[in-house]
């Protein structure tokens, strides 16, 4: 049942709480092998700067959701991307949630937008009708915080994320919008096409694809997924969303640990939260291979004691999964929009 179908919940609790709350709910979930949470801080990185982050983002998701605008005519998204993110990085003194607000900014236009709806194909709309000023807005954001990345594929070093504003007459070159963007950092070989139509050279067909981009381009099926796992769960939330890390890091290798510990650790890393997932079960050596090939059983099934010992060994390895957190908040916002509680 959703908040709307419950009476009076869109009202009482709008998409923006919601979206806070998911983001608050995120990391007091334990244990999330590698990330910080309400029992792990990480040397440069702590509990507290998460709940600063979650405060700071809320103008921007405000923004994204038109509140006290016209509703016809809503802010641009990318404009609510940057502000979000500016304030996270101003409450938190640091990066704490990037990832999970660029998926957050499109989750909460589609649901306050009253001709989308929270579903993939409203989510579809809301991102092929981005723009190049939204992608422009995009890249302003890394201004403000420091964020791992891989390098560009070949032939789009102009595209660079880190060059920020310096990229913007390259997106205006080749009329980028924002989904195009993102389409380039989603695609795991072959060859990427710019907005104009151009193709680049091949990109490595080993290198572990940006998880977030591809929500973008592919109508977000991880996190409906892993709403569906936390709806379907019982006990508290944070301990859902915990599972639920699980499962999504055991179906796919994360792009945070690819780009900073490279694609064979991000691999093996799926592959141990798969042993966890799956103690005794098929081969523990890599991913499972695509999110929709888990069992919600075993998800819900998941052993976080377990787990416990996982999240001691990444935290010493220096591996953080931070994509597959990101997911996570994603999957927290999609569930209460349908009627997950935190209240017993």
């Amino acid at each position: 049942m959703t908040r709307d179908e419950r009476g009076g919940g869109a009202d009482a609790v709008g998409p923006v709480d919601d979206a806070t709350l998911a983001l608050l709910l995120e990391v007091a979930g334990t244990p999330k092998p590698g990330n910080v949470d309400r029992r792990r801080d990480l040397d440069d990185l702590r509990f507290e700067a998460f709940l600063g982050g979650a405060v700071g983002a809320r103008s921007g998701l405000e923004l994204a959701a038109g509140s006290g605008i016209d509703a016809a005519d809503p802010p641009a998204i990318g404009e609510a991307f940057e502000r979000a993110v500016a304030g996270m990085a101003d409450r938190a003194g640091t990066n704490t949630q990037f990832g999970c607000l660029l998926l957050l900014v499109p989750l909460v236009r589609a649901t306050a937008d009253p001709d989308r709806e929270l579903s993939p194909a409203g989510l579809d709309a809301v991102c092929r009708a981005t723009t190049v000023d939204d992608a422009v807005a995009f890249y302003r954001a890394f201004e403000a915080v420091d964020v791992a990345v891989d390098d560009p594929p070949p032939g789009a070093a102009g595209l660079d994320v880190r060059r920020g504003s310096d990229a913007e007459p390259a997106l205006r070159e080749r009329e980028m919008a924002l989904r195009d963007v993102l389409a380039l950092s989603a695609e795991s070989g072959g060859s990427a096409e710019t907005g104009s139509g151009t193709a680049t050279d091949s990109v490595d067909p080993d290198r572990v694809p940006d998880r977030n981009a591809a929500e973008w381009t592919e109508g977000f099926p991880r996190t409906f997924r892993a709403a569906e796992w936390i709806l379907t769960d019982e006990g508290p939330l944070t301990d859902r969303a915990a599972r639920a890390f699980l499962g999504l890091l055991a179906a796919e290798p994360d792009t945070l640990v690819a780009s900073t510990r490279g694609a064979e650790t991000a691999r093996e890393a799926s592959g141990r939260a798969r042993a966890v997932l799956e103690p005794g079960g098929g081969d523990p050596a890599g991913p499972i291979g695509d999110v929709s090939a888990v069992d919600a059983d075993d998800v819900h099934d998941a052993d976080l004691e377990a787990a416990e010992s996982l999240a001691e060994a990444f935290v010493a390895e220096g591996v953080n999964p931070g994509t597959t957190a990101d997911l996570t908040c994603a999957a927290l916002f999609v569930a209460l929009r349908r009627g997950a509680e935190v209240a017993p």
